[in-house]
């Protein structure tokens, strides 16, 4: 994250914010009038009453929002003001939004924090959205009831306000503990992309420090936080390099320049006396495009011999790996700041690094700070936005005109709809009895796409407008308001019209002739002055005038209906069949519905296939399996039921109805049953290569063990079988089974997940099914042992063992393997992952042949995957897109073994940094970035 003097003068802004920019006082929009500390906002979500913090902050109340509850909120440990209470929100399909002045073309630090602490007594750890306007911001995922979890994003404010909303709760209920606004000045944090990107904050990081504690206001004016390298979190800053030692001054840094560093952090630093700084960070958010740069002040007093050059080193990446630094060259001086990196990078998600000396310096290598922040793509919103804004500017005191947000997204307002276009469009406006007052707006007759407007029960005056440019309007409703004028002729251009109410108005004159010969339902009655005079109306349509009551309206509605109720096919008893659960139709035998579902293989049949079931291949809980080959030469595998049992029957119907009904390749191929002579038997496609278990530690091993990229498509495989069942099967299907002995293996070593004895179907709609706990023991989701409330997150949980025994090598359970307090592989596992020490877990016969970010990125998804908690784990769908990650990035190094320059050109992981001018928003997850700025950048 350095560079040689290439200068950054042509990426600067032509002229810088006037200094006077950061005494400006921001307000909450909502109506908070008290000032806050000079471009700061400070709102004490849930709190009651101001008060100024133990760094001089001023925090105020958030009780100017109408929404939500407030409670408080009891940690250990955790003695600051703003974290004892806290707002949530319903677990509904709205959105919360909190909306803050802002200047406009001004840079900011939005930061929103999180403390759970059981608020709610449920300890279900929620899930939910946090979006910034339209564009999602990230997902709040809360691990740790006492943990604060925090989201920070660099934003340069484009409009007068912001909007940061809650929304689309998967668990628990969407809560905020603080949100906080912190204005930056001059050209702090400049990228060419700001117009499209914000900056998401990954890591920031003080190097050196003297404590655990952060460094933040008033140290630093922007109020930054700078993480300690103190602190040792999970997985975060470890393989420090033998011989790093900190240092420190005591000496000015002159940091004037750039992103203004605090000088606190700049007079600390560590260096390498043997030569290397070696780090390792978990990049929140990655693999992507970022913004990293490094923060260099030589604090040391150099010799007039020595001198201090080093280089990075970042694996896989050896164009980036070139440049040289000498701090005090490049800074032009001792105690002054030095700020080279990359405004656009590709990084992975677990970032190795290393600064190592050149061979003609005499000093090691010292780093002071490093931030890294990753690009996340704005979303425009919807088409209709700047139209609600002007509506809603109307009635600013209304409690519908303060939800705040773009219309539609990430959910839309509750008083309006939209289609679901990437950039929607509004589809229904729903206003009925909100009091609203003066002529209806005219704005609303700018919404193209508009089909349904509610504006009933209000006290609108004025005429109608004219709404011929919505052409997909089909109904409108005015009726008791006070409007007045003619009814327009306009209406009658609206080509789609077929519901219109102006009942009970002042509106006069006659019905226009173009009205009365459309096909629509029609209600002017209550206008007193209004007639359709001497027109002659269709027997089609509905047309309820002054001399008709309301009653008639309904009438005809009621004639409607049942005239389309006739025409509405009708099930037949076989229909109605077909259209039953299986699960219902069978409950110990297997009974008509299944055998006409799946081949009905006779006995002599099998008995043939297998010569008198002669050859054993396995046998498990349900029974033996038999090879097999049927007279067409197709080869098989033969499972018998050696079990009568009532249990022994149930699992057999149950695998012959699921597997009749699921087509994967993925899943071993289901060819058919034999219920004869007392005998239970499935038959299966012959999977040539046994099971995944025999590779990694049975007999198979001896000869050869499988390697890690084969393992990385193993667990793709198996993972999108499983993907299948949850996402691609309706009802979907819990396996409840999942371990290695039941992932085979083809002749290509290619997997398919099999033995769904003990699956069940999920109840459609419902969070969980309650069920007997049954599996195998070290694969059973704890949460389901303990509820017996069966999930697909219980999955999750065994294929999160399967990820770990695929990097180890070890079984699940093992009484020697794991040490002497440990049977599990789960706990012993995550002791070495969290502790840093990867190396201890990973399977020796791989003997070195792997990429280390990708048995990371594998190793940090098995702990996921593992969470005690199921809300806290993935869905499948997230593991496989890692999985995917991870064999991409090991092609990618093992192209690099070989030498192998197309596969290397095509597997990096920094392919995606395309050396030529493209067009920056081509694409929504990459940045294209020319050659100029593809070269390391000093700041």
């Amino acid at each position: 994250m350095f560079s040689s003097s290439v200068s950054l003068s042509s990426l600067r802004p032509s002229g810088e914010m006037k200094a006077s920019l950061l005494i400006l006082s921001l307000l909450l929009l909502m109506g908070a009038s008290t000032a806050q500390m000079p471009g700061f906002i400070s709102l004490d979500c849930g709190g009651a009453s101001n008060f100024s913090d133990e760094l001089g902050i001023l925090w105020t109340p958030d009780d100017q929002l109408m929404y939500g509850e407030t409670t408080n909120v009891s940690v250990a440990n955790e003695t600051r003001k703003q974290y004892q209470t806290l707002r949530y929100f319903p677990a509904d399909n709205r959105k919360y939004c909190y909306t803050l002045k802002v200047i406009s073309r001004t840079r900011y630090l939005v930061r929103a924090t999180f403390l759970y602490g059981d608020f709610d007594k449920n300890n279900v750890y929620p899930k939910f959205d946090i979006s910034l306007g339209a564009t999602h911001w990230a997902t709040i995922v809360i691990s740790d009831a006492d943990t604060i979890e925090v989201q920070e994003l660099i934003i340069l404010a484009s409009d007068p306000t912001i909007s940061v909303c809650l929304s689309n709760a998967t668990t628990g209920q969407p809560f905020i503990s603080t949100l906080e606004l912190r204005q930056f000045n001059g050209s702090v944090y400049f990228t060419q992309y700001e117009s499209q990107f914000y900056l998401s904050v990954s890591a920031r990081i003080n190097f050196g420090a003297e404590s655990e504690a952060p460094v933040r206001y008033p140290d630093d004016p922007f109020d930054r936080i700078w993480e300690s390298d103190s602190l040792k979190k999970a997985n975060y800053l470890v393989d420090v390099a033998a011989g790093t030692e900190k240092v420190s001054t005591r000496m000015p840094i002159d940091v004037s320049a750039d992103e203004r560093p605090p000088q606190k952090v700049m007079q600390t630093a560590v260096v390498g006396r043997n030569g290397s700084l070696t780090y390792r960070l978990n990049l929140d958010g990655f693999p992507g495009f970022g913004w990293a740069f490094t923060y260099f002040a030589e604090i040391e007093d150099l010799g007039p011999k020595e001198s201090r050059k080093f280089r990075l080193v970042l694996p896989g990446m050896p164009e980036l790996s070139k440049a040289v630094v000498n701090i005090q060259e490049n800074a032009q001086g001792k105690d002054r700041l030095y700020e080279p990196g990359y405004p656009n990078i590709s990084l992975p998600f677990v970032l190795s690094f290393k600064f190592a000396k050149t061979i003609d310096s005499s000093m090691g290598p010292l780093l002071n700070a490093m931030e890294i922040n990753k690009y996340l793509k704005k979303n425009d919103g919807s088409l209709d936005g700047s139209v609600i804004a002007s509506v809603v500017s109307l009635y600013s005191s209304a409690d519908w005109a303060r939800e705040g947000g773009d219309p539609c997204l990430p959910v839309p307002l509750s008083w309006l709809q939209c289609n679901s276009d990437p950039q929607p469009r509004i589809t229904k406006i729903k206003l009925s009895g909100k009091n609203l007052t003066g002529n209806i707006p005219q704005d609303l007759t700018k919404l193209s796409g508009l089909v349904e407007l509610w504006l009933d029960g209000n006290f609108l005056d004025g005429p109608i407008p004219d709404f011929s440019g919505c052409k997909d309007l089909e109904i409108i409703h005015l009726e008791n308001n006070q409007l007045t004028g003619d009814m327009p002729s306009s209406l009658a251009e609206i080509p789609n019209l077929r519901e219109l109410y102006v009942q009970n108005n002042k509106l006069f004159g006659k019905v226009p002739s173009g009205l009365l010969d459309k096909n629509l339902v029609l209600n002017y009655t209550g206008n007193v002055n209004l007639h359709k005079g001497g027109n002659k109306v269709s027997n089609s349509k509905i047309i309820i005038g002054s001399s008709v009551g309301a009653a008639a309206l309904l009438i005809a509605t009621i004639a409607s209906c049942i005239l389309m109720q006739k025409g509405k096919k009708k099930y037949s008893k076989k229909d109605q069949i077909e259209h039953t659960m299986p699960s219902q139709r069978l409950v110990s035998s297997l009974g008509d519905a299944a055998k006409e579902a799946a081949h009905c293989f006779t006995l002599s049949e099998i008995q043939d296939a297998t010569r008198q079931f002669e050859r054993k291949i396995g046998s498990g809980g349900f029974g033996i399996v038999y090879y097999g080959k049927t007279n067409d030469g197709k080869e098989i595998a033969v499972k018998v039921l050696t079990s009568n049992s009532f249990q022994g029957k149930r699992e057999f119907s149950n695998e012959v109805i699921l597997l009749s009904r699921i087509h994967h390749r993925n899943l071993v191929q289901f060819l058919g049953y034999c219920q004869e002579d007392g005998k239970s038997i499935l038959v299966y496609e012959f999977m040539h290569n046994g099971t995944l278990k025999e590779h990694l530690y049975g007999p198979q091993t001896l000869d050869q063990s499988i390697n890690w990229i084969k393992r990385l498509e193993i667990a793709e495989d198996a993972a999108k079988g499983i993907e299948y069942l949850h996402t691609g099967c309706v009802p979907s299907i819990i396996h409840r089974d999942l371990k290695t002995s039941n992932i085979l293996l083809d002749s290509n070593m290619r997997a398919k997940v099999s033995d769904f004895g003990l699956s069940k179907l999920a109840a459609d709609g419902a969070s969980h099914v309650s069920s007997i706990v049954r599996g195998t023991v070290g694969y059973l989701d704890p949460e389901y042992y303990i509820s017996q409330q069966l999930t697909d997150k219980s999955d999750v949980y065994s294929f999160g063992v399967i990820l770990l025994e695929l990097i180890s090598g070890q079984e699940a359970i093992s009484n020697e393997s794991f040490g002497v307090n440990c049977r599990n592989i789960v706990q012993w596992a995550k002791l070495h992952i969290e502790n840093g020490d990867i190396q201890g877990i990973i399977d020796s016969s791989l003997r070195g042949e792997y990429d280390i970010q990708s048995m990371w990125k594998i190793a940090e998804k098995a702990l996921m995957c593992v969470q005690p908690h199921g809300n806290m784990r993935p869905s499948m769908s997230e593991v496989i897109k890692e999985i995917q990650d991870a064999i991409s990035i090991e092609r990618g190094a093992e192209a690099v073994r070989e030498g192998n320059s197309d596969e290397i050109s095509r597997y990096s992981v920094h392919s995606s940094l395309h050396m030529g001018s493209q067009d920056l928003g081509a694409s929504d997850h990459y940045l294209s970035i020319d050659d100029s700025i593809a070269r390391p950048t000093p700041r």
